[in-house]
């Protein structure tokens, strides 16, 4: 067989080595294009609740996911996946991490909400809590059908990205994660009148809506520049009681609630719709374990009842409609309990 012919060098047009140019030195008025170090954690941004949903065009609109607030690190060692209180959850989410790895080998931070979708292709908060086992599962368990709804792009290949306003942020990560259809998908964005969306949102049994303004950049806390608005309500409330049930003496009639007041926990009502028969048992256990021994209730009670108080560790997420005028929730409907781990928000009273 003949040997097809060397090329000829492309970049010289005789058989002279090809040299650089001396390196000059840099000019001091130029800007040292330096990398930022990744940071080993970011303190969330929060959404504040409105009771109606801002206009204007400077507002960015998308779905609000019901689940676990994450931030999927992918750096040059692995993957780390940290809860809202900084846990390392990496463990309990082989999916997402998995789906993260393929992401690589870039360097990023993603801020997003991990779910589990019921048959109707909705975000179920007790679906999540069911796998990760936090209704009497053995702790740790891992949830491999959740996802992350990726939402915010917070670091890229060495560029720390929390100082640019959202809207260039947004582009950023649907350049990264747009197309994906595993694990890790993008929240998309959703070009319409908020109050239109709110709507459909409340038709589709979907937990409310989530807008950002375009112009500014990731500030930590809950500054309003992320805004939500619910299409039923939802907060994580202390477990401080239950009333034994006659009906069901492995179970309870209803459960006793507590929110935070002035740095002290304070009574807002009772739930006792919700439960599954067996979720009601388990966590009946779950609450024994946490019997209040001492005379004095953990929090102030004035109400005649027959109530066992418990040591307030337990946090559930509590859907209701409405307040009552003396504090008290109204319609309220237990979902699931809130892993302390998880730094759950617990409802604060003005």
């Amino acid at each position: 067989m003949t040997k097809p012919p060397r090329s000829k060098p492309l970049l010289r047009d005789t058989e002279a080595p090809i040299r650089s140019r001396p390196s000059r030195k840099r000019n001091p008025a130029q800007p040292q294009l330096l990398f930022d170090p990744m940071p080993e954690r970011v303190e969330p941004a929060l959404a504040q609740l409105k009771a109606h949903p801002p206009q204007g065009p400077e507002w960015s609109w998308e779905v609000k996911w019901d689940g676990y607030r994450l931030a999927v690190h992918i750096e040059p060692q692995g993957v780390r996946i940290l809860t809202r209180g900084g846990h390392d959850w990496t463990h309990r989410f082989p999916a997402i991490e998995e789906a993260a790895r393929a992401l690589g080998p870039a360097t990023m931070i993603i801020d997003g909400e991990a779910v589990v979708l019921d048959e109707e292709g909705r975000p179920d908060f007790g679906l999540l809590q069911q796998s990760l086992g936090a209704s009497g599962k053995r702790p740790g368990t891992r949830a491999s059908d959740a996802i992350l709804y990726a939402f915010d792009l917070l670091y890229l290949d060495g560029h720390d990205l929390r100082g640019v306003e959202y809207r260039t942020r947004q582009h950023l990560l649907e350049d990264t994660v747009k197309g994906q259809d595993g694990a890790i998908r993008l929240s998309e964005t959703l070009d319409a009148d908020p109050v239109i969306l709110l709507e459909h949102a409340r038709d589709f049994g979907l937990e409310g809506i989530v807008g950002k303004h375009r112009d500014q950049p990731y500030r930590s806390g809950r500054t309003g520049d992320w805004v939500k608005v619910k299409c039923v309500a939802s907060e994580a409330f202390f477990i401080v009681g239950y009333e034994p049930s006659a009906s069901s003496p492995a179970g309870f009639g209803s459960l006793l609630l507590g929110a935070y007041h002035d740095g002290t926990i304070v009574d807002v009502g009772s739930v006792g719709t919700g439960f599954k028969e067996a979720e009601a048992t388990k966590l009946r256990k779950m609450l024994d374990k946490l019997r209040w021994k001492q005379k004095r209730p953990p929090i102030p009670y004035a109400e005649e009842a027959d109530i066992v108080w418990v040591h307030p560790t337990l946090i559930a997420e509590i859907e209701f409609r409405a307040w009552t005028g003396d504090g008290k929730l109204r319609h309220a409907a237990y979902k699931g309990l809130r892993e302390r781990q998880d730094n759950a928000d617990v409802f604060q009273l003005d």
